[in-house]
């Protein structure tokens, strides 16, 4: 994909289905009771990746035009797979699927391509298997693929290094075939999908929040039953936040982005983009299905740099690299601080983001846990994405106001999150 600078941008336009949501919708549809329809489903490469393992496991899953319909077997109704499960490049289905497999009375085995296959998952094994869990790494790295045996586990108090909601989520699906109660503190509160959804679906959970620091504890107790339900998904923040970047750098810009989820645990990047002075509103606020959910209406500022660091980080962690574009564009210097698991994403995000700005001319330095950004003009060049969708659609708004042409190469891995990307684009010229 070549893109150039240009200025302009006009019109509304929407983005796909949470892939957060989609991914919980297919998994809690599975091991519930009844239907679960999903409407605004995300058909990109994780999701579907997501439903092609609960077909391996017994659950007939229809892609009709307006719905994904999951038809439900319950907590225990999942069967054995024939083959490994195959979890394309979704550290989500990955590390959430093992939570649920562990407490299943069959062996199973997991999968990935080789970025995935080369992510950490000791993050889930260690809890896991002080739950009673059989969860091991075939390759004994630390990494999938995952080997799953059958045991009885029990409920236990886990006190998280880190804020993750993919660990949290694996724990307390875990937690449902668990005797008793399991509960998991998080340093600060990350993304609470899992909580609203598995209430929604009839779950015993709630979430407590310590009075003296930003600890927060999610708990649920053993569960005989989840209900089906129907859904809409939210747009996807972490999707909407390309057109956001794009709205406020790009010149004479007025975007509308409609009806995107904007749960609190995700939306770090409109705070940001208020702090480094951009124009945002928001319209049409309301709640449905627990996620809260509103129009956001953006237009051209002039940014500044700011100091991005501690418990709003996890609210922001997918959306750094376009938050460091708009950083390159801004006036003065951007520190990006407490942000180490930038590391452990599809790409080293660190790296990648520092080395693909440097090509563009920007000045930055990478630190251990972020990066430190001086905001002046970019020049186009050939963005190296290494297949992380993140990259390749962060460089493609820096690209919009670069001087010269920038070549986005394999822009094709956009598909993971977002096959219609470039699509939409075309509406706002």
């Amino acid at each position: 994909m070549e893109l150039c600078s240009i200025t302009g941008l006009k019109g509304s336009v929407t983005v796909p289905g949470d892939k957060s949501i989609s991914h919980r919708c297919i998994m809690f549809g599975s091991i519930a009771d009844g239907i679960t329809e999903v409407r605004n489903f995300l058909k990109g490469a994780d999701c579907l990746a997501t439903i092609r393992c609960f077909r391996s496991l017994g659950i007939e899953i229809e892609e009709k035009d307006t719905a994904v319909v999951v038809h439900g077997k319950g907590l225990h109704g999942l069967s054995a797979p024939d083959s490994i499960l195959d979890v394309g490049n979704s550290g989500t289905t990955t590390r959430l699927l093992s939570g649920i497999l562990a407490g299943q009375p069959f062996e199973s085995k997991l999968s990935g391509d080789e970025s995935l296959n080369s992510r950490p998952m000791k993050r889930i094994m260690t809890p896991l298997t002080q739950m009673g869990a059989h969860i091991s790494s075939i390759l004994r790295n630390g990494c999938a693929p995952l080997y799953i045996a059958p045991s009885r586990l029990h409920g236990i108090h886990y006190d998280s290094p880190v804020a993750s909601a993919q660990v949290k989520s694996c724990l307390l699906l875990a937690g449902l075939y668990a005797e008793g109660e399991t509960s998991v503190t998080e340093p600060s509160l990350s993304r609470n999908h899992t909580e609203l959804m598995l209430r929604e679906f009839g779950a015993d959970i709630c979430t407590t929040h310590a009075l003296d620091s930003t600890k927060a504890t999610a708990s649920i107790r053993t569960c005989t039953n989840l209900f089906g339900q129907k859904i809409t998904v939210p747009g996807d923040i972490s999707s909407a936040a390309y057109f956001i970047a794009a709205g406020l750098i790009v010149p004479d810009s007025e975007i509308m982005i409609e009806n995107v989820g904007i749960n609190p645990t995700r939306a770090g990047i409109l705070k940001v983009c208020e702090d480094m002075g951009g124009n945002i509103t928001l319209l049409n606020e309301r709640t449905e299905g627990g996620e809260k959910i509103a129009d956001i209406l953006v237009k051209t500022s002039t940014l500044h740099g700011i100091t991005i660091e501690g418990d709003i980080i996890p609210a922001l962690i997918d959306e750094i690299p376009v938050i460091a574009v708009m950083a390159a564009v801004a006036e003065g210097t951007t520190i990006i601080k407490d942000a180490a698991e930038l590391k452990v994403k599809e790409t080293d995000r660190i790296e990648t983001v520092t080395d693909n700005l440097k090509a563009m001319g920007c000045k930055v330095t990478p630190t251990s846990d972020g990066m430190i950004i001086t905001g002046g003009k970019l020049k186009g060049a050939s963005i190296h994405t290494l297949l992380d969708h993140r990259i390749a659609m962060a460089f493609s708004i820096a690209a919009l106001v670069a001087e010269g042409n920038t070549k986005i190469l394999d822009s094709k891995c956009v598909d993971v999150s977002y096959p219609t990307f470039y699509d939409t684009f075309e509406q706002l010229l």
